[in-house]
């Protein structure tokens, strides 16, 4: 998982290391800080809403960590977690804020500008924006004609809203089968980070985001879940994409 490159080069970067981080989570994040901190004798707090799915909320706990769950969404637990740590002393951690995070992220676009043809196009799941900020920035420096697109949901379109507008633009609802991309409340720094980075942000369905899933499914045999699917929800809904020539885009999450 990509959250698990973040969030090990984030910590990796980090002197001195804090006895105790808290961070808010859909859960993939959660579970990449949790594996880190763990591996590194780092208590690890996640908040993460009352509707959060349970299956992450398992594997987070499974891997160490200690999971509230405050708030009806996502940015909802992550005011609860701010203020927990300012309560308690401990090291917040902000996804989406950390360019560590956003690097180590990025070394994904490392591997995958090793392919042996050139890219016309790479298509990334647009969430906090670490995976795309990193990447974009990698492919940009060594590859850049290839056009770089994030994907947001229909129904959680505050990145692409904010991104397009060149101001923060907050939503009253992020209700996506897509959790993983399901924010509400952009967070400023990642938009400056995309800012000159990406060409473009799209936006998906929830009918294709399940379409996707059920062909990853079919055709690769890989349980992805609806947010990691978002790129191949995209080919799918918009024809200009898949048009466009050598096409990829990155399988990220596997919690279905």
């Amino acid at each position: 998982s990509f959250k698990g490159r973040g969030a090990d080069f984030f910590l990796h970067e980090l002197n001195p290391l804090p006895e105790r981080l808290v961070c808010a989570s859909a859960g993939n994040f959660g579970q990449g800080l949790a594996h880190a901190a763990r591996r590194r004798g780092v208590a690890c707090e996640v908040f993460a809403s009352v509707t959060a799915n349970p299956l992450k909320i398992a594997r987070m706990r499974a891997l160490g960590a200690r999971v509230h769950q405050e708030g009806r969404d996502f940015d909802e637990a992550k005011q609860h977690a701010r203020r927990y740590a300012d309560e308690v002393g401990a090291a917040f951690v902000e996804d989406g804020r950390e360019p560590a995070i956003a690097e180590g992220a990025g070394g994904i676009a490392v591997e995958l500008c090793r392919w042996g043809e050139p890219l016309d196009l790479v298509v990334v799941p647009l969430g906090n924006g670490a995976l795309l900020g990193g990447m974009g920035r990698w492919i940009r420096a060594v590859a850049p004609a290839t056009r770089i697109v994030g994907v947001c949901a229909e129904q959680a379109p505050a990145m692409e809203q904010s991104w397009r507008s060149g101001r923060i633009v907050e939503t009253e609802t992020a209700e996506t089968i897509a959790d993983g991309i399901a924010v509400r409340v952009p967070v400023p720094e990642a938009l400056d980070y995309l800012r000159g980075v990406i060409d473009d942000v799209v936006l998906v369905s929830e009918g294709r985001l399940r379409q996707a899933v059920r062909l990853l499914l079919e055709t690769t045999g890989l349980v992805v879940e609806p947010a990691g699917a978002a790129g191949v929800a995209a080919l799918l809904q918009h024809q200009s994409l898949a048009a466009t020539g050598l096409a990829a885009t990155v399988l990220c999450g596997g919690n279905a």
